[in-house]
Protein backbone atom coordinates (compact mmCIF):
# COMPACT_ATOMS: atom_id res chain seq x y z
CA UNK A 1 0.00 0.00 0.00
CA UNK A 2 1.26 3.56 -1.02
CA UNK A 3 0.91 6.36 1.27
CA UNK A 4 0.84 9.59 -0.49
CA UNK A 5 1.21 13.18 0.82
CA UNK A 6 -0.74 16.30 -1.47
CA UNK A 7 0.72 20.02 -0.56
CA UNK A 8 0.66 23.53 -2.67
CA UNK A 9 -3.00 23.92 -2.65
CA UNK A 10 -3.88 27.68 -2.05
CA UNK A 11 -5.65 30.86 -2.21
CA UNK A 12 -4.97 32.44 -5.84
CA UNK A 13 -6.44 35.07 -7.53
CA UNK A 14 -7.81 33.65 -10.85
CA UNK A 15 -5.90 33.86 -13.65
CA UNK A 16 -2.40 32.86 -11.29
CA UNK A 17 -0.73 29.35 -10.98
CA UNK A 18 -0.36 26.79 -8.50
CA UNK A 19 1.65 23.70 -8.34
CA UNK A 20 0.56 21.17 -6.40
CA UNK A 21 2.78 17.90 -4.98
CA UNK A 22 2.21 14.54 -4.05
CA UNK A 23 4.68 12.91 -2.23
CA UNK A 24 4.65 8.29 -2.04
CA UNK A 25 5.64 6.31 0.31
CA UNK A 26 5.41 2.69 1.26
CA UNK A 27 6.15 0.89 -2.12
CA UNK A 28 8.39 1.53 -5.16
CA UNK A 29 7.38 4.65 -6.99
CA UNK A 30 9.02 4.66 -10.29
CA UNK A 31 6.84 2.53 -12.05
CA UNK A 32 3.18 3.71 -10.63
CA UNK A 33 0.73 5.09 -12.59
CA UNK A 34 0.03 8.20 -10.63
CA UNK A 35 -2.91 10.80 -11.11
CA UNK A 36 -4.61 13.77 -9.75
CA UNK A 37 -8.53 13.82 -8.94
CA UNK A 38 -10.70 16.77 -7.80
CA UNK A 39 -13.64 17.30 -6.09
CA UNK A 40 -15.58 20.04 -5.79
CA UNK A 41 -18.37 21.01 -3.09
CA UNK A 42 -21.74 18.83 -4.10
CA UNK A 43 -20.15 17.25 -7.20
CA UNK A 44 -18.60 13.86 -7.76
CA UNK A 45 -14.61 13.22 -7.82
CA UNK A 46 -13.82 13.45 -11.04
CA UNK A 47 -10.40 13.07 -12.92
CA UNK A 48 -7.82 15.74 -13.76
CA UNK A 49 -4.62 14.25 -15.13
CA UNK A 50 -2.72 11.04 -14.98
CA UNK A 51 1.16 10.39 -15.50
CA UNK A 52 2.20 7.06 -15.97
CA UNK A 53 5.37 5.23 -15.43
CA UNK A 54 6.72 6.22 -18.73
CA UNK A 55 5.79 9.89 -17.67
CA UNK A 56 3.26 9.64 -21.01
CA UNK A 57 0.44 11.89 -19.54
CA UNK A 58 -3.15 12.40 -20.10
CA UNK A 59 -5.62 15.17 -18.85
CA UNK A 60 -9.40 16.65 -18.19
CA UNK A 61 -10.80 18.22 -21.28
CA UNK A 62 -10.91 21.52 -19.05
CA UNK A 63 -7.55 22.07 -17.93
CA UNK A 64 -5.40 19.91 -20.50
CA UNK A 65 -4.11 23.24 -22.52
CA UNK A 66 -3.07 25.00 -19.20
CA UNK A 67 -1.64 21.66 -16.45
CA UNK A 68 1.36 20.14 -16.49
CA UNK A 69 1.83 16.74 -14.15
CA UNK A 70 5.12 15.63 -14.32
CA UNK A 71 6.89 13.74 -11.61
CA UNK A 72 10.64 13.07 -9.86
CA UNK A 73 11.27 9.26 -9.06
CA UNK A 74 14.22 10.21 -7.39
CA UNK A 75 12.09 11.89 -4.88
CA UNK A 76 8.80 9.45 -5.06
CA UNK A 77 7.11 12.66 -5.81
CA UNK A 78 4.25 14.11 -8.23
CA UNK A 79 3.49 17.40 -9.11
CA UNK A 80 0.18 18.87 -10.74
CA UNK A 81 1.09 22.83 -12.26
CA UNK A 82 -2.10 24.59 -12.95
CA UNK A 83 -2.03 27.71 -14.97
CA UNK A 84 -4.44 30.32 -15.78
CA UNK A 85 -7.08 29.26 -13.13
CA UNK A 86 -10.42 30.32 -12.51
CA UNK A 87 -13.15 30.42 -9.71
CA UNK A 88 -14.78 27.23 -11.14
CA UNK A 89 -11.67 25.46 -10.16
CA UNK A 90 -11.98 25.21 -6.84
CA UNK A 91 -11.74 22.21 -5.18
CA UNK A 92 -10.20 19.68 -2.94
CA UNK A 93 -7.48 18.10 -5.11
CA UNK A 94 -6.53 14.36 -4.68
CA UNK A 95 -3.37 12.52 -5.71
CA UNK A 96 -3.92 9.11 -6.29
CA UNK A 97 -1.88 5.66 -7.07
CA UNK A 98 -2.38 2.29 -6.51
CA UNK A 99 -4.04 1.82 -9.77
CA UNK A 100 -5.17 -1.21 -11.42
CA UNK A 101 -7.74 -1.81 -14.33
CA UNK A 102 -8.57 -0.74 -17.19
CA UNK A 103 -9.40 2.65 -17.54
CA UNK A 104 -6.99 5.87 -15.86
CA UNK A 105 -9.89 8.25 -15.50
CA UNK A 106 -12.23 6.63 -13.47
CA UNK A 107 -11.27 7.22 -9.57
CA UNK A 108 -12.20 3.00 -8.94
CA UNK A 109 -9.29 2.28 -10.41
CA UNK A 110 -6.94 3.51 -7.47
CA UNK A 111 -6.64 2.08 -4.42
CA UNK A 112 -4.75 5.00 -2.31
CA UNK A 113 -5.30 8.56 -2.18
CA UNK A 114 -3.69 11.24 -0.48
CA UNK A 115 -5.85 13.76 2.26
CA UNK A 116 -6.55 16.26 -0.63
CA UNK A 117 -5.16 19.78 -0.68
CA UNK A 118 -7.73 22.38 -1.05
CA UNK A 119 -7.25 24.69 -4.02
CA UNK A 120 -9.83 27.79 -3.31
CA UNK A 121 -9.75 30.61 -7.11
CA UNK A 122 -11.20 33.88 -6.14
CA UNK A 123 -12.44 36.09 -9.18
Amino acid sequence: QVELVESGGGLVQAGGSLRLSCAASGRTFSTDTMAWFRQAPGKEREFVAVILWNSNTYYADFVKDRSTASRDNAKNTVYLQINSLKPDNTAVYYCAGGYSGRSYYSSDNYKSWGQGTQVTVSA
